[in-house]
């Protein structure tokens, strides 16, 4: 373990702790979250520093016909969080701009707590341009991104010093915190001072700065034109280092962090593989995502972990003694699952969803990659599942982000299959997708589908979501699958092969022939059968794709490397 007078410092753009604190998007949101539940479970003396965002990402609604609309998340910091005195100013376009910081300690299983810090320029004393910076998540354009990064990755390493937290490892979720390096770099020219960036400036970041990549493809890291990146931040001294972010007039935060980081890492296997091909010379190790297993998992299973696991809370390997289950508990336990989730989202988005009807869920990110619309990809096939095997139901979720038009276009798809399929078969599109729906959703559902095209998932962790509560996954074969992936056992795959239109055909043939000669037959046929599935999806995926396993990794490789 770390010193416990030396903390690590999580620096992420965005954060899901609860409902009532609006300031995450999705899957790294939901990350950063858990990670730090499990942090203060472990004991592990950690803080995080994030944004306070105050219009939230966006509430989600959704006319007849699906078409989207973004709104302001109707929340106050003031209300929620706890203010501290402290202030601290960050350089911008030239200009000083106060940053105040709110409070969030949360407290874990064992009475350890971690603080988690949310920055905010909304103060009086700054232009009415500057207490916009943090107003918003993800919808600035290049400048407004630049500002935001500013304020987390230069105010906040001087707001914990404020603070007095003793930082020891500075751990980046992505590159958005990048400048923090040159946060570092600026306080050791300071210490020295020096006016040039020399080998002993940049070992001093170096030497204390993790780095996690979320992104597979290139286009998914921020590069940003060193023009517009000076006139934001000034004309600091790393920017006569071009050879420090790959080169040339745009800066690449990704390499910038390669370059001046001691520890890297994807977060799957796969996508660490991934990232070595698209940065190739660095050196790039991968630590799997992970999940909180206590947030996560639903009431009714929690009595049977505690009846045959009860120290899962503070061990979560030990919840591998699922497999002493019955199968009368384990599909008890589901079915009373399954009826809150049919109540719950009938109630919330008027739907019509049937106890008795076999579930598949879809809860994902509306964007292309995802393919949100693959299972749509033969009605006439669904409803013969549907007649001839077994009734079916399927649930949608997800924002498309408000730029997004092939994202947006993609959730009218599925409105349009479902008024197709209404005689037929249910199918609800649950609006403004938020953590209480997923904890219906990832426990009461019977099937998770996941069909993104490969390989552009970096990891997912919806999927591990459902298996801690018994559900198996039916996901084509990329991020975290590769590694949870055991046919028959803790779900299906969907295989194929091609690109483009042709991927999707496979892609699309292969789910319906694992739903029409394997799945919905065992669903119907051999309930023995499927509570074996169930209590493997626990042993296996759910004991294992934890934040607890995935931070004893983060503290042995990288915090004490």
């Amino acid at each position: 373990m770390p010193d416990p007078n030396h903390v690590v410092a999580y620096f992420t753009m965005e954060i899901g702790l609860e409902d009532a604190i609006p300031t995450y998007c999705g899957g790294l949101g939901m990350l950063a979250g858990d990670t730090i539940k499990s942090a203060a479970d472990m004991g592990v003396p950690l803080v995080c520093c994030t944004l306070c965002y105050r219009d939230g990402y966006f509430s989600q609604s959704l006319d007849k016909q699906g078409r989207q609309k973004e709104a302001p998340v109707d929340w106050s910091p003031e209300k929620t969080l706890e203010e501290m005195p402290q202030r601290v100013h960050v350089p911008i376009e030239g200009r000083t701009v106060l940053v105040r910081c709110f409070r969030k300690i949360y407290q874990g299983a064992t009475g350890k707590y971690v603080p988690v810090y949310f920055l905010d320029t909304d103060l009086p004393e700054n232009t009415a341009a500057d207490r916009k910076i943090t107003r918003k998540l993800y919808q600035g354009n290049t400048e407004d991104n630049i500002r935001q990064r500013a304020v987390l990755g230069i105010a906040g390493p001087r707001m914990l010093r404020a603070l007095t937290h003793d930082v020891a490892v500075y751990h980046m979720n992505e590159g958005h915190a990048c400048h923090l390096i040159i946060e570092q770099m600026s306080e050791h020219l300071s210490r020295f001072d020096k006016s040039e960036v020399d080998e002993a400036c940049m070992a001093y970041p170096r030497s204390r700065t993790v780095f996690t990549t979320h992104t597979p493809v290139p286009a998914g890291h921020d590069q940003y034109p060193v023009a517009k990146l000076k006139a934001v931040l000034g004309d600091h001294p790393v920017f006569k280092h071009p050879e420090l972010w790959g080169g040339g007039k745009t800066f690449h935060a990704s390499k910038f962090c390669l370059n001046l980081t001691r520890y890297a890492n994807g977060v799957a296997k796969r996508h660490g593989e991934v990232s070595r091909d698209m940065f190739p010379g660095y050196d790039i190790d991968h630590v799997t995502n992970g999940i909180h297993a206590a947030t996560w998992v639903s009431p009714h299973m929690v009595k049977i972990f505690d009846r045959h696991c009860p120290d899962w809370r503070t061990d979560n390997a030990a919840l591998r003694l699922a497999v002493n289950a019955s199968d009368d508990e384990v599909l008890k336990a589901h079915a009373a699952a399954k009826k809150g989730l049919v109540s719950y989202v009938n109630k919330r988005a008027e739907g019509t969803l049937e106890g008795n009807r076999f579930t598949i869920t879809f809860a994902r990110r509306a964007t292309p990659y995802k393919r949100p619309t693959l299972i749509m990809s033969d009605i006439e096939r669904l409803i013969q599942m549907n007649d001839e095997i077994a009734p079916i139901q399927l649930i949608f979720c997800g924002k498309a982000h408000p730029a997004d038009g092939s994202g947006k276009d993609g959730i009218q798809t599925i409105f349009k299959a479902a008024k197709q399929l209404k005689k037929h078969l249910p199918i609800v599109y649950v609006p403004n997708y938020d953590t209480q729906l997923a904890g219906h959703l990832v426990s009461g559902s019977d099937l998770w589908l996941n069909n993104p095209e490969p390989p552009l998932e970096a990891s997912g962790t919806s999927g591990m979501k459902a298996a801690l509560n018994g559900v198996p996954s039916l996901s084509s074969i990329d991020g975290w699958w590769v590694e949870g992936h055991a046919e028959h056992m803790t779900g299906w795959s969907i295989d194929g092969e091609g690109t483009g239109d042709k991927l999707v055909r496979t892609h699309a043939e292969s789910a319906y022939e694992k739903l029409e000669r394997d799945i919905l037959p065992t669903w119907r046929d051999d309930r023995e059968y499927w509570a074996e599935i169930m209590r493997s999806c626990i042993a296996i995926n759910g004991a294992h794709f934890t934040t607890e396993r995935m931070l004893r990794e983060y503290i042995q490789r990288a915090y004490l490397a």
